[in-house]
């Protein structure tokens, strides 16, 4: 079975949220879909960071190099790319190519064997528990701890909020607001923080050290660029654990968080990661050295699988703009039920592409501002809610 046509488009999705408004978060998403010699389709997709970039090289780069090559052979398939277009190891734009193809691959294999992805990875257990992120950057502390309580209320057991991405915010703000979210939702639910790498370490440091009485589960990137060494520093000074390795893009970025002691929760991404493949890869290091993994960088229908089928897997991550986004442009996608994810039971990914949303969602004009009065991550800026105020 032969990889035949590879195509790549990219969607657009907005979130709304009760009582906030209209479109609170505008998730983006390229979407793959292989096809093979013999007619059967796998989809995957990635993110929205450079994605015109992302499609050129898939449609100029990836997809002339791999087609014509077994479906199932997809360890060749990465060494062909590590070796021919990737020697040096960059991550990025290319690392998020191979993934949406590589997630296509497994979904195909499924499909073939009728087996869940997960299942193909080891088939650990067929559930996972889960974790809701509530707590957007602009939630001031009303805010936060009216959604936290929704939320608990929902069924949620595990709750994530962000701090930092606020530039007129500072730590001393975070501390509040951590405060607010944990005195609202009770000492029994976990709460978890997560900065997206906003902060430097002195900052990073005096936020944990103001949060100890909180019983925070994890803090999630606390320090600019993932930097290893000073995360290694800064697990030193803190008890709260510390979570990162979403967007490493491969297992030797991942490698320098797990040898430098780094972080007590890796987290790869399948959608940034290289895919299930490499994934695979870094929850087997993990292993190693004893470390859970949990989803980090949302997108739970795809990073199920692995923290399903591995031993060493953990809390799948339900962002609710990527939740919203995976139900709106996929069928028969799994929620979470009283802190609990069931993998569906069909075969590879176990859901199916909406294609009359994913027609009607598609952006072709490179040339469009798409993030236009929001952060890199989608958020509206505070400017924009002020403005409509």
């Amino acid at each position: 079975m032969k990889i035949g046509n590879i195509t790549a488009s990219l969607h657009k999705h907005e979130i709304d949220l009760p009582g906030i408004g209209a479109s609170i978060e505008s998730r983006m998403f390229v979407f793959v879909e292989v096809e093979t010699d013999e007619g059967l389709k796998g989809f995957g997709i990635t993110g929205s960071i450079l994605p015109w970039a992302v499609i050129a090289c898939i449609e100029h780069h990836l997809a002339p190099a791999l087609k014509g090559r077994d479906v199932l052979y997809t360890e060749e398939i990465h060494s062909h790319v590590w070796r021919k277009l990737n020697s040096r190891t960059y991550t990025g734009v290319i690392s998020n190519a191979l993934s949406a193809i590589d997630i296509a691959l497994w979904d195909i294999r499924g499909k073939k064997e009728q087996r869940s992805i997960h299942e193909l990875l080891g088939g650990f257990r067929n559930w996972a528990p889960t974790y809701a992120t509530f707590g957007y950057p602009f939630f001031d502390e009303k805010q936060l701890a009216e959604y936290g309580q929704k939320f608990v209320k929902d069924g949620h057991r595990m709750l994530k909020m962000v701090v930092g991405g606020e530039p007129t915010r500072t730590w001393r703000d975070d501390i509040r607001r951590v405060k607010a979210a944990r005195e609202a939702i009770g000492p029994d639910i976990d709460l978890m923080i997560d900065s997206n790498c906003w902060f430097n370490p002195h900052d990073a440091r005096l936020l944990a050290r103001g949060i100890e009485d909180c019983n925070v589960m994890w803090f999630e990137e606390p320090i600019q660029q993932n930097d290893a060494r000073a995360l290694a520093d800064f697990r030193q000074v803190t008890g709260i654990p510390v979570a990162a390795g979403q967007m490493e893009g491969h297992r030797w970025r991942s490698r320098e968080l797990i040898v430098h002691h780094a972080v007590d929760v890796i987290q790869p991404n399948v959608l940034y990661h290289g895919g299930i493949t490499e994934t695979v890869k870094v929850g087997h290091m993990a292993q190693a050295f004893n470390l859970p993994m949990a989803n980090g960088g949302g997108w739970p229908i795809f990073n199920m699988h692995h923290l399903c089928g591995l031993m060493n897997g953990g809390p799948v991550e339900f962002h609710y703009g990527m939740w919203m986004t995976g139900k709106h442009f996929f069928n028969g996608t799994p929620d979470p039920v009283d802190g609990k994810l069931t993998i569906p039971g069909g075969p590879g990914l176990g859901f199916t592409p909406n294609y009359e949303n994913l027609a009607a969602s598609r952006i072709t004009d490179p040339r469009q501002n798409l993030l236009e009065g929001r952060d890199s991550h989608g958020y509206l800026l505070r400017e924009t809610i002020d403005a409509r105020k």
